[in-house]
């Protein structure tokens, strides 16, 4: 068991027993399971980056709750100069 006592330890033996959910479960509850696709691909695909903040920054954002990342490009892109 584990330190909460109510989660066996996944031994080897426990392992051995083990099978593929398609072959225990229903094919509906398989189907509830699928992988969907998640969301919709963005017309323009964002490019990851490394940046570094200073830690009441990213506090600050991350403080505004889901979508911090979202609301910094914005801020971003309006703090952007104008193309001339």
């Amino acid at each position: 068991m584990t330190d909460d006592d109510t989660t066996p330890e996944f031994t080897d033996a426990v392992m051995a027993r083990a099978r593929p959910a398609r072959e225990v479960l229903s094919p509906e509850v398989m189907e509830a399971f699928r992988n969907k696709g998640g969301r919709p691909r963005a017309v323009a695909a964002k490019v990851p980056v490394s940046l570094r903040l200073d830690p009441d920054v990213v506090a600050a954002w991350k403080a505004t709750g889901t979508g911090w990342q979202t609301r910094i490009n914005d801020a971003l892109r309006r703090a952007m100069p104008h193309a001339s």
